[in-house]
């Protein structure tokens, strides 16, 4: 029996020990300081968690789709660890899936992810303390790096094992994220008038501009995420 026809789920343990790894992991890169932060950290825990449930515990999304999986892949066994990375299966990776496109994306974008959440934190940090606005590093890129780190990890994570579950809460936690960044640039422009309409002039909200920064803002001022 190879590896690919090994059943692996019903590892509850590696359910809870993974979403703790990386709940933990989150909570030390950007650790939530208002109930804001705290409500979206909290949806991206639940995130992790109905994601590691499914590749560790019970594969919802491969029962529910199991007769249109087994039609259109007939020599595929579904039970196995290795078909649940759905994406490397169904476009017909034969070799071990850990190595496929998808997972290699998927890889790049969570621990890019990380890396901009945490040296975003970090100068938001700094600027909070000061109560000045934060506009260096990736904040000279774009007005939430923060948000959009959190975004590309949960991208990498459905690239590496999409479900039905993960793909429903996508949405819900993208829009989370647009409307808190919305509330709190007005927050922000409430704080910093004029200071902070020339900063938001310059710099986009998600998409970063690349190229030398046109900084006309003066000195550092706190902002959010």
């Amino acid at each position: 029996m190879n590896h690919n026809d090994i059943p692996a789920y019903g590892l509850w343990s590696l359910v809870v020990i993974n979403s703790a790894i990386f709940i933990m992991f989150a909570y030390s890169f950007a650790p939530p300081k208002t109930s804001r932060d705290w409500r979206s950290f909290g949806a991206f825990s639940a995130f992790l968690v109905a994601l590691f449930a499914e590749m560790y515990g019970y594969p919802l999304t491969i029962y529910l789709l199991s007769g249109w999986l087994t039609s259109h892949y007939p020599g595929v066994n579904w039970l196995s660890h290795d078909a649940g990375h759905l994406l490397e299966m169904m476009f017909g990776w034969k070799a071990n899936p850990h190595m496929g496109p998808f997972h290699i994306a998927s890889q790049v974008l969570i621990i890019g992810g990380f890396i901009l959440t945490a040296v975003s934190w970090k100068i938001l940090y700094a600027a909070q303390r000061t109560h000045q606005l934060a506009k260096t590093g990736p904040y000279a890129r774009m007005r939430h790096p923060q948000y959009v780190g959190f975004i590309l990890v949960m991208t990498g994570f459905l690239l590496q094992w999409p479900t039905i579950v993960t793909l429903l809460m996508y949405p819900i936690l993208v829009t989370m994220y647009v409307r808190l960044s919305l509330r709190e640039e007005r927050d922000a422009l409430a704080e910093f008038g004029n200071e902070y309409e020339r900063y938001a002039a310059n710099v986009p909200r998600f998409l970063p501009r690349f190229g030398h920064p046109r900084d006309s803002l003066g000195n550092n001022k706190r902002h959010a995420h």
